[in-house]
């Protein structure tokens, strides 16, 4: 479950981390006039919105003056970030900057070791100061899951900071005391991430100008308290980060995870494959199956790329979207399907993927091969339309292969598919 920002500062606070003056959130422009003898001007303007990337968005303006406020807030609500709509503004004090930072605690999921981070480079994704200098980061890996940060790790951390920081010597301590809360709160709250960023450093001290926090749902019912401090009544599952696939997906109706990230550098000598599953469990298997496949047979040179699920008894037009999706995707360069038993139907399958084909070929739209196999309910139905479709329309369906019946197991259907998809960039087996 994550948090709003103005959620996340009012833990912070609670949790004696420096935040800015909060002067409340608004969700139409007039009620910045209803607050005129509260402001203090200069004002941020924020959107809360549960993805990143804001500022780039245009999602944080600076108001020098309430007029300036106002017609900000009318073009930053009902505007769409990433495809997420602007329904709420966080309105509060612009602090003055002398230098920037980042602090964030996560754990590693390989080992479930608490990692902290740091990196006088605030106020830049903390994955392009990875990317493009890595020194600028301090990592400290804790196997213990210490509830309370050891003091010279937290003093390790800090003049880290302090040292790249200009002026920042000054403010060691109060560094240090940020760093011990942040990873204090992370503990205390049962986080995935609790992160600033960036921290900036003010004339009076260090100041959240930003934070983050996502909890962990495994916990809450642990975290009645942070409900009450915050008055939600409900859980708001994590939602963060969305990709684009992923809220079209949405969009369309059935679940969908990218496993790539979105800025993903593909390698030019490797497969990558969509997958177009029956259900979730076989989803998951699809994966797996894929992988294996790949590593046994092709050097591991294959890479799945997505988790996807069509529902229970999926329309013609949801078949035909998610089929579209992995086309439209530019990375994908083999779809493998499977229509496995359970209560959706075989026959509203193959119609929809032959739906997608047709779509596609008669607009002049990307095609990509299309290996599968269909076996249960409405077979009988499924394989006559298969039949007379490929007589009716045999060059729209000239990149689709599609075994009918369970005598061919899911992982040669596979195999055949990847060798096809090798055989057409030229690549040797």
């Amino acid at each position: 479950m994550r948090l709003y920002e103005n959620e996340a500062k009012k833990v912070f606070e609670k949790e004696g981390i420096p935040v800015p003056k909060q002067f409340g959130v608004i969700s139409r422009a007039e009620e910045l006039k209803d607050k005129k003898r509260d402001l203090v001007f200069p004002v941020m303007m924020k959107s809360l919105v549960l993805i990143g990337g804001r500022g780039k968005a245009g999602g944080i303006k600076k108001a020098g003056n309430l007029e300036e406020a106002v017609t900000l807030s009318e073009k930053m609500l009902g505007k769409k970030i990433r495809g997420t709509s602007v329904d709420m503004l966080l309105v509060e004090e612009a602090v003055k900057e002398a230098g920037a930072c980042y602090v964030g605690v996560t754990m590693n999921p390989a080992n479930f070791n608490v990692i902290i981070m740091v990196s006088p480079s605030g106020g830049v994704d903390i994955e392009q100061v990875a990317r493009e200098n890595p020194e600028a980061i301090l990592k400290i890996e804790l196997p213990n899951n210490d509830k309370i940060l050891p003091s010279e790790k937290a003093t390790k951390l800090a003049g880290f900071l302090a040292d790249g920081i200009g002026g920042g010597q000054g403010f060691l301590e109060n560094l240090k005391d940020v760093i011990v809360r942040v990873y204090g709160t992370f503990q205390k709250y049962d986080c995935k991430v609790a992160e600033i960023n960036p921290l900036i450093i003010t004339p009076d001290g260090p100041v959240a100008a930003d934070a983050k926090m996502v909890l962990d749902d495994n916990g809450l019912y642990r975290q009645r308290k942070v409900f009450e401090l915050l008055g939600v009544d409900e859980v708001r599952h994590d939602v963060s980060e969305p990709t684009k696939n992923e809220i079209r997906a949405r969009q369309a109706g059935f679940p969908y995870v990218d496993l790539l990230p979105e800025d993903y550098r593909t390698d030019p000598d490797k497969l990558y494959v969509g997958l177009v599953p029956g259900g979730a469990g076989y989803g998951i298997f699809s994966i797996d199956e894929v992988a294996n496949v790949g590593d046994r047979f092709f050097g591991g040179r294959v890479v799945p790329v997505n988790f996807m699920d069509s529902g229970g008894g999926p329309s013609l037009k949801r078949v035909a979207e998610m089929f579209h999706l992995l086309m439209d995707y530019d990375i994908v360069d083999l779809i493998i399907s499977s229509r496995f038993g359970g209560i959706s139907s075989c026959d509203t399958f193959i119609r929809g993927l032959v739906g997608c084909l047709r779509t596609r070929k008669n607009e002049g739209r990307r095609v990509i091969p299309v290996y599968g196999r269909m076996v249960g309910t409405d077979l009988p139905s499924a394989r006559e339309f298969l039949e007379k479709a490929k007589k009716e329309t045999p060059g729209d369906l000239v990149d689709m292969t599609i075994t009918v019946g369970n005598q061919t197991i899911m992982a040669e259907v596979i195999r055949k598919g990847i060798e096809k998809a090798f055989e057409i960039k030229g690549w040797k087996v």
